[in-house]
């Protein structure tokens, strides 16, 4: 197998919100090109972590210039880093990775 570069999480249970995210960031700190699709879910965090703590990581990805897309229009309203993107255009755009972790 090539060396792996870019690599898309799919998150579609609320409750692998926070694992994703984080998942999405540990690559990217390894300098590989991560983004991040929740496909019909909402973001669900755990009870140990507040809004702020996501906001964090969210506010992290997007410096470390990963990507973030739902379908989801509730998550682009409350967060504001989601990019809006159709389920038809998630898997035209999932076509770009060469690695699709599922959560």
């Amino acid at each position: 197998m090539e060396k792996v570069e870019k690599v898309a999480f799919l998150i579609n249970e609320p409750e692998d919100s926070w694992e994703g995210v984080r998942s999405s960031l540990g690559l990217l700190v390894e300098n590989l090109w991560v983004a991040t699709f929740f496909i019909d879910t909402e973001v669900q965090l755990p009870e140990s972590k507040t809004e702020d703590d996501f906001k964090e990581n969210l506010e992290m990805l997007d410096d470390l210039e990963g990507e973030i897309y739902t379908n989801v229009q509730a998550n682009v309203d409350k967060w504001g880093y989601f990019q809006f993107m159709s389920l038809e255009d998630m898997v035209k755009k999932l076509k770009e990775y060469q690695l699709i972790v599922p959560f």
